[in-house]
């Protein structure tokens, strides 16, 4: 499966942009999860089977499971998603970052031991710490970009040679390390106007947003920066506000509702 063809067919055959992610926090589980061996992987596993037909693509941050030590509940989720739900591409979220044959590890983490579609990649360290993902041409290659956080702006906004950091990331990834067509860039819902320019610079990559739901990013300044002219190119993520809208053993139905409005609510732009 490539990663683009399925969310190209993702974003149209389910008629959504949204993105669940899936940021497990035992801490906030039902009391009946509380405790019990594997409740992380049967939390998200549940969350996963309540609205996979809401979403273009699922989204695991890896730091969730690799500080409980539960890396191999992170790939039985992988594993269940692929199984249970066939085409829903699941991008990991690691943001990983590293010289050549640190990075040559981590892609063969990401992609043949997780099997994820698609993986987070911090740019910043140039062309040869992300030859090693662009490597595996059927699997998405999502670079940091604009980010959502307040900080992003330290390093993003600096002037180089007449363009912001950001804008010359988004540039450069489009018309030099795009060979295969398989990257997307990170463009945090809170910043529009740089969601904007990015599509400007970009033509119709793939744009993974984060920051609406709890972070309080703006669903319809989103679509009309972001949204390319067949009302797709997004995967508009949200996480915590799906993950805890309810706090009993109807959890996941909870869930289902809350993406089921947050789908609505951003097709309604489109």
């Amino acid at each position: 499966m490539h990663f683009m063809t399925a969310l190209k067919a993702a974003w149209q055959q389910r008629n959504s942009l949204l993105c669940v992610g899936l940021d497990p926090d035992p801490a906030r589980f039902p009391a009946h999860l509380q405790g019990r061996p594997g409740a992380i992987f049967e939390f998200c596993r549940q969350i996963v089977d309540a609205t996979a037909d809401l979403v273009c693509c699922f989204k695991p941050q890896i730091a969730y499971f690799a500080a409980r030590r539960a890396e191999d509940q992170l790939e039985a989720l992988i594993e269940h998603i692929h199984a249970r739900h066939p085409g829903t591409p699941v991008v990991l979220d690691a943001k990983r970052g590293d010289i050549g044959s640190t990075a040559e590890q981590y892609a063969v983490e990401a992609f043949e031991r997780f099997k994820a579609d698609a993986i987070t990649v911090n740019p910043y360290m140039g062309r040869d710490s992300v030859d090693p993902y662009l490597a595996y041409p059927d699997k998405g290659v999502i670079l940091l970009c604009r980010t959502s956080n307040p900080g992003g702006s330290d390093l993003q906004f600096l002037d180089v040679g007449g363009m912001k950091l950001y804008e010359h990331v988004a540039r450069l990834v489009a018309q030099d390390w795009n060979a295969s067509g398989n990257c997307g860039l990170v463009v945090g819902a809170t910043f529009p106007a740089e969601i904007a320019r990015v599509r400007e610079l970009t033509g119709g990559m793939p744009l993974l947003v984060p920051g609406i739901g709890a972070q309080g990013g703006d669903i319809a300044a989103t679509m009309a920066a972001g949204r390319t002219a067949d009302g797709s190119g997004l995967m508009i993520n949200s996480s915590r506000a799906i993950l805890y809208a309810g706090e009993g053993e109807d959890f996941a139905a909870a869930a289902r509702q809350v993406a089921l409005d947050t789908r609505d609510a951003i097709n309604a732009q489109r």
